[in-house]
């Protein structure tokens, strides 16, 4: 089996993995969550400047930990899209002068690629199933992926304006919760009430696509509405009641696409995956409509470079590789 290194650098997160075909073999990660909370959300020159000085450090511990040496490895897999740019050449530059050095393979892969795999990297015996649908949730995507087979995906619908992870980010800011929203949002919204505020959902109906800016601006408008300050009770029932609102808009129409296209298998990936609400949900609603879902671990929900390296290994397996000029790009469709 081939052993692939992956690097993973693609906003806020400097990771290296080690994968021995499907197997994790180390999987580190240095988070910038600490870094970027004192601004509410990611500086792209702060972020790029970090990975510069992690990145190092993060690779050897990732070969120690995988008992591995440079000798060991077969090819690298590096994020080249979409990102932060200058996050992305950090990653980049890295991944180049290994494979280049080494005489090794080279391949880039699509950031939310990567996401797609993230789902079965606990499960390197089991055969993938295909097809399934993808939900993607992060902090700068919710899309629904129909996914054909290894390389073919089909975008079946994307958010209009905020993705989730944004509006949980923006909504922890108006509380000020802190950075990132996700995790403080999930924590307080386990002791809040639900149906506390009525707040909207953009169904956007005969659509698989999203909207979350009305949601966004009707919490605006709440939070200005009540009386200062704040008491602790009150932000629980604002968390657990946008957390609701977001939440049930996600699950129905990511139900209604494994409906709608006939299949029996959804994942559910990327950061928002980990939150304990949507994971609630969509496992009862799936179990009622008799379909299996797959989540990743928290660990393998965020950006990290194991999912990176095993969507490499498959780009890999299909012999796909790429010249050591290989660029970074901003914006690039999964498709």
């Amino acid at each position: 089996m081939e052993c692939v290194l992956g690097i993973e650098t693609s906003c806020d997160e400097t990771s290296v993995a080690v994968l021995q075909g499907r197997h994790v073999r180390s999987s580190v990660a240095a988070s910038q969550g600490d870094l970027h909370a004192r601004w509410g959300g990611v500086v792209p020159e702060a972020a790029a400047r970090h990975h510069v000085e992690r990145l190092a450090p993060v690779l050897q511990q990732a070969l120690d930990e995988a008992g591995a040496t440079f000798a060991d490895l077969d090819a690298i897999a590096v994020t080249n899209r979409p990102g932060l740019v200058g996050a992305l050449v950090v990653g980049l530059a890295g991944a180049k002068a290994l494979a280049f050095a080494l005489r090794k393979p080279l391949v880039g892969v699509h950031h939310l690629e990567g996401h797609l795999y993230s789902a079965f990297l606990t499960e390197p015996e089991r055969e993938i199933p295909f097809p399934h649908i993808a939900l993607i949730v992060s902090g700068g995507h919710t899309e629904l992926v129909k996914v054909e087979g290894h390389g073919a995906y089909r975008l079946l619908g994307h958010t209009l304006d905020d993705a989730a992870g944004e509006a949980f980010d923006k909504v922890a800011r108006l509380l000020e919760l802190g950075y990132p929203g996700g995790p403080a949002i999930d924590l307080l919204a386990q002791h809040g009430e639900p149906g506390a505020f009525a707040l909207p959902r953009a169904w956007l109906e005969g659509t698989h696509h999203f909207s979350f800016s009305g949601l966004k601006t009707a919490m605006l408008r709440l939070v200005e509405s009540l009386p200062k300050p704040l008491s602790a009770s009150t932000v629980a029932d604002l968390c657990a009641s946008f957390q609701q609102a977001v939440v049930e808009v996600l699950v129905r129409k990511a139900i209604r696409a494994v409906q709608s296209e006939r299949v029996s298998v959804l994942t559910v990936v990327g950061g928002v995956a980990a939150t304990s609400g949507l994971q609630q949900q969509v496992r009862a609603v799936a179990q009622a409509e008799g379909i299996e879902v797959l989540i990743p671990p928290p660990h393998y929900c965020t950006d990290n470079a194991a999912m990176i390296a095993l969507a490499g290994w498959f780009r890999l397996c299909r012999r796909e590789r790429d010249d050591y000029d290989l660029d970074a790009y901003a914006n690039a469709p999964l498709a």
